[in-house]
């Protein structure tokens, strides 16, 4: 359904609200290029972003392009990143998805989201971030942090993060897209925290929904 003007003024309230707080932001993630963007996030799932920082340098000095880690030896791989958490399923793809640079993009990462998310390991969330850090272009990542801020702040009342996405589209211009969800996922990180919300703070306690506010501390 198409957000009326009144939807479109809440969003752009809460938006420059976020703006207000994060001037500049992007991802923790430590990258030098696409490639190592698109593998960092493929292993940022459940864990950290400090976690993944602390094996990356490893990784890529043994495996410094998609044509080095396609052809790894997968047990190593695993052994390089086993902290991250899901090192067996997190090294299936990122030497997949290193294989099909090789095979289809000549180890070039591709700039469009339909394309990018045919690659083995590679969905909508992580396509975006990659689009909107490493080329500023137009996308919005909805991990866990954006889907529960959204829902929170009456974004969204949708579940699935594809129709979160599409929500989020729906209200922001299509040049704010890129600036959106590290902006909603450190707030969602410093304030907003899934159980324990530190709604004594938060400056968007007049826009949000939540029915359970957390009172100030003692």
């Amino acid at each position: 359904m198409p957000a009326d003007a009144t939807s479109r003024r809440h969003a752009r309230t809460i938006l420059g609200r976020l703006k207000k707080r994060y001037p500049a932001i992007g991802t923790a993630l430590d990258y030098e290029d696409p490639w190592q963007l698109l593998v960092t996030t493929v292993m940022s799932a459940q864990t950290t972003d400090e976690n993944v920082n602390r094996v990356a340098p490893t990784l890529f000095q043994r495996w410094p392009g998609p044509a080095d880690l396609a052809t790894a030896d997968p047990e190593e791989v695993e052994a390089t990143i086993f902290s991250t958490g899901f090192y067996r399923q997190k090294t299936k793809s990122i030497i997949a998805l290193s294989q099909d640079l090789m095979d289809n993009f000549g180890g070039e990462v591709p700039q469009d989201l339909d394309v990018l998310v045919t690659l083995r390991g590679v969905g909508r969330k992580t396509a975006s971030v990659v689009l909107a850090e490493a080329w500023n272009l137009p996308a919005i990542a909805v991990d866990t942090h954006v889907k529960r801020v959204a829902h929170r702040l009456s974004l969204t009342s949708e579940t699935d993060p594809a129709k979160v996405e599409a929500d989020l589209r729906e209200l922001y211009p299509e040049r704010e897209w890129s600036g959106i969800s590290m902006r909603v996922i450190q707030f969602g990180r410093d304030v907003c925290d899934a159980r324990k919300p530190h709604c004594w703070e938060c400056e968007m306690s007049d826009r949000c929904r939540y029915p359970d506010k957390t009172p100030p501390p003692e």
